[in-house]
Parts: C-alpha cells; sequence; structure tokens
C-alpha cells in the first residue's frame, strides 16, 4: 500500500489535535545514525503521554504516513534511519522518561518507553535492587528501543537478554489502538505472548510505550577477574569449569583477543595493563555471590583449579582495581572505531562452536585480502563481535570493493555451524537482506503474516527486519 510523505498540511492536521506535542524545529541529530552510515529524512514528533502518542498513531494511519519510532538512537543497524522514499514522522519517545511505580517486594518496576537505561538502574539501586541489563551504551539508550532490539549486552549469561528482564508491555499499534499489557504476573497462560511477539520487532508492529520490568536482588559479594588462557579452546573450558564450580553466579565472561590491546596502544586510549605484555587470548569475568560467600576467595579457588587452562591471572583487589579492569572491556569499540573496521560483525554460534569458528575464519578471510582480525565478546552467550580491519599503512576506504565478501564470509561460516548473523543488534535495515539469506522459509511468512495483520498499512517502520 503506498505511503504519503508527511507535509506542512498533515502537520497543520496533528498541531491542532495535538498541541501539546513538541514539534523539533532542527531535526538534525535525529537523521544520523552512530556510524554515521546513513543519513536520513522525517519531521521528529515527540509526544508525552501514551494518549497522545495513540492519537499519532490514529492520524497517521489514516493519512498512510509512515512512522518511525525513535529511541536513544544508539542502535547499529540502520532500524531507526530512513534514507529515500516517503518522508516519515519519527516518533521520539525522549519526553516519556519516568519511573511509574515501583514495587521492591515485587522485585517489579514500571517505566515509561522513554527513560534511559542508566535511570532505571538508579532507580532499583535506590531501592536496594539489581536492573542487570548492562551495554555501553546505558547512558543513552532508552527502554523501548532495547526491548524493541531484544538488547543484551555483558550479563545475558547470568540474567538473560532484554526480554528476560520484562514482565509487561503498554503498547500502540499502527491504528492508533492501545494494548495494556502492564502484567506485572510472573505466570499468565491466557493466550498468545503478545509481549514477547512486540519485544525485537524493532518498531515494525507496534510503538512500545511503557513496559514493567524485573529487578533483581543485589549480589552482596562481588569479585572480577582477568585470566590468561592458552587459546579459545581453554577459554571454553573455563567457562564450563566456573559453571560447575560456582553455578549462575557468573554474571560475565568476556573473550578479549591481543588485537584488543593493541588497538588501544596504537590509538593513544589511556588504560591500566593487568599484565607485563598483552596475552593472545585472556577472559575477563565477573561472578556475584550472596551474603557470608567471598566472590574473590571463589575466584582464587577457579584459578587454583584450572591448571592448564589459566596461564596468568589477576584478581581485582578492590573495587577501583576491578573498574580498571573492565574500563579495558569498554573501551576496546572506541578503539575499533578510531581504526576504522571495514567489515564488523555482531554474530553468535554455539558455545562449543566458537573455538572451532575462530580458528577457521582467518584462512577464509586472508583468501579476499590481507586484514587485522579484532574477535571479542561474550563467550558466556556465544556472542562474538567479530570485526576486520586494515594493516597498518591503510585505510577501509582501501578495502571498500572487498567488505561485502568479508561480511558473506563470515556469516557464511557462523550459519555453517548454526549460528546467527545478528546476535544482539538486531537486523533493522543493514542486514534484511542477511536475514533473506539465511532465515528458515517458514520463519519468513509467518513474520510477514503477522506485520501484516498487524500493520495491514505498512506504515510501521517500513523497510526494517522486513523488505517494504
Amino acid at each position: 500500500m503506498a505511503l504519503n510523505s508527511v507535509d506542512d498540511v498533515f502537520v497543520g492536521k496533528l498541531r491542532d489535535v495535538l498541541p501539546a506535542v513538541a514539534f523539533l524545529a532542527d531535526p538534525t541529530g535525529f537523521l544520523v545514525e552512530p556510524r554515521g552510515r546513513w543519513s536520513g529524512q522525517g519531521v521528529v514528533v515527540s509526544p508525552a503521554s501514551v494518549d497522545e502518542v495513540a492519537t499519532l498513531m490514529a492520524a497517521c494511519f489514516e493519512h498512510h504516513i509512515a512512522v518511525v519510532p525513535y529511541s536513544g538512537g544508539t542502535g547499529l543497524v540502520g532500524g531507526q534511519t530512513v534514507a529515500d522514499g516517503p518522508v516519515p514522522v519519527i516518533l521520539s519517545l525522549a519526553r516519556m522518561n519516568k519511573v511509574r511505580a515501583v514495587y521492591p517486594d515485587e522485585n517489579v518496576i514500571e517505566v515509561d518507553a522513554g527513560i534511559i537505561l542508566a535511570d532505571v538502574q538508579t532507580a532499583a539501586a535506590n531501592v536496594g535492587r539489581l536492573f542487570p541489563l548492562s551495554l555501553a551504551s546505558e547512558g543513552s539508550a532508552r527502554i523501548g528501543g532495547l526491548l524493541a532490539t531484544n538488547a543484551g549486552g555483558l550479563n545475558v549469561i547470568r540474567y538473560g537478554n532484554a526480554r528476560a528482564q520484562c514482565l509487561g508491555l503498554e503498547v500502540v499499534m499502527a491504528d492508533g489502538t492501545i494494548w495494556n499489557g502492564m502484567s506485572r504476573l510472573r505466570k499468565d497462560n491466557t493466550g498468545y505472548d503478545l509481549r514477547d511477539l512486540m519485544i525485537g520487532s524493532e518498531g515494525t508492529l507496534g510503538v512500545m510505550t511503557g513496559a514493567s520490568l524485573r529487578m533483581m536482588p543485589r549480589p552482596a559479594n562481588e569479585a572480577t577477574a582477568m585470566f590468561v588462557v592458552q587459546s579459545p579452546a581453554a577459554a571454553v573450558s573455563l567457562l564450563s569449569l566456573a559453571g560447575e564450580r560456582l553455578g549462575e553466579t557468573v554474571t560475565a565472561f568476556e573473550l578479549i583477543h591481543r588485537q584488543g590491546f593493541d588497538f588501544l596502544n596504537e590509538t593513544g586510549l589511556e588504560y591500566k595493563a593487568p599484565f607485563k605484555e598483552a596475552p593472545e587470548w585472556s577472559v575477563l569475568m565477573k561472578i556475584g555471590l550472596p551474603t557470608g560467600q567471598s566472590a574473590q576467595g571463589a575466584l582464587e579457588d577457579l584459578f587454583e583449579g584450572a591448571a592448564g587452562l589459566i596461564l596468568d591471572g589477576v584478581i581485582a583487589q578492590s573495587g577501583s582495581q576491578a573498574r580498571d579492569l573492565w574500563n579495558i572491556r569498554e573501551m576496546i569499540p572506541e578503539g575499533n572505531r578510531r581504526i576504522g573496521s571495514v567489515s564488523s560483525h555482531d554474530i553468535s554460534v554455539p558455545i562449543s562452536c566458537v573455538p572451532e569458528f575462530i580458528a577457521k575464519a582467518p584462512a577464509i578471510l586472508a583468501e579476499i585480502g590481507d586484514f587485522r582480525i579484532n574477535c571479542f565478546g561474550h563467550l558466556g552467550d556465544g556472542n562474538l563481535h567479530y570485526n576486520v580491519f586494515p594493516t597498518q599503512g591503510r585505510n577501509r576506504a582501501d578495502h571498500q570493493d572487498q567488505r561485502d565478501a568479508i561480511k558473506t564470509a563470515v556469516h557464511d561460516l557462523a550459519h555453517s555451524f548454526d549460528g546467527s548473523v545478528s546476535a544482539e543488534h538486531g537486523i533493522g535495515r543493514l542486514k534484511v537482506s542477511d536475514l533473506e539469506t539465511y532465515a528458515d522459509p517458514a520463519k519468513l511468512a509467518m513474520m510477514r503474516a503477522i506485520k501484516d495483520a498487524l500493520d495491514p498499512r505498512g506504515i510501521m517502520n517500513p523497510g526494517a527486519v522486513l523488505r517494504a
């Protein structure tokens, strides 16, 4: 169904029915995604309530105007940017940023979808609880976008993706209908789970305006360590051993390659080196234990019991030392950005297949050209950030004609292990072709049927996830 562009006449009608809604005179900040790969278009509208969102959606539905729900704008797959076609409404959730209610005894917090992740973490901490979703952009990413992309981050091994943190949702559908699914229940077997349908839909089925989220007890004792391991296979064995000895107290388990350290040094990013020489492979792990149990002691016991797997290690003796270790992991993406990747990949494979994937990929890429590879990521859930860079003295522009071949090689290899070409960043517009290539045809047909049923005029974020 053909869509129409936003024009002055339509904006005038919106002002008549939504006089209190903010219309941003300068939309520039909303039209470029973080890596600068797309420049978009659109009229930015910022409602302050679910009723205002519903009125806006009803008007857009009636006039066949596309709507792009816009959260924190931190997504890396172009889901928030429309480069061409009919000019859309960009629906910013920035003004819907409140904590609605907190239920400490239930470990539940209800929030607007536009609230920033760090503010949810703070609100949970204020009542002695933990909201465990944690990632690099937590100071700007908003809950609606995090749920819409089913974001992952550092703590998935223990607490799960964003989906696992959500009990209920409030969603405005394409025609302006409000679905009030803000449940605080852990058990509710009353038909299809619409919450799970909306989570991960990337704004293509409706606009999330509120969420009921799970909080967790705060671990009484936490500890962080960086261990040098012989190989990725040793890292996987160490992860298994940690699970046997520490159970679900392992909060994070990150794999780091030497190239990450080399990029920090090459780009002048300062950090406190934990070892005299950067290790070829290391793991950064964090555990959290209940009252009366020593987290440091547990890591020391793991170190002693992992002979043959761990070559060296540092166990943080203070909060500042732990922050120094995590600072290394958090700066690796900035080092990557400064070097400039030819092709970056957010892939996952079964955990036991990670070593074989890492072993096979370099030879496949060498057939395309000469590159540096920075492989790091969340080993605890099989998610690797497998990024390919030019050699020293060259830059990404020198390899533009090889980029598609690199991406295809990495994605084909991940797929051969029954892996995913999008582990935690979503599909957006960047990976629509990849989804068509690698997804089961039956899955694609079901997705299209759902899209057509819930968004019959195709106004919800057209071109994202499914081809418009």
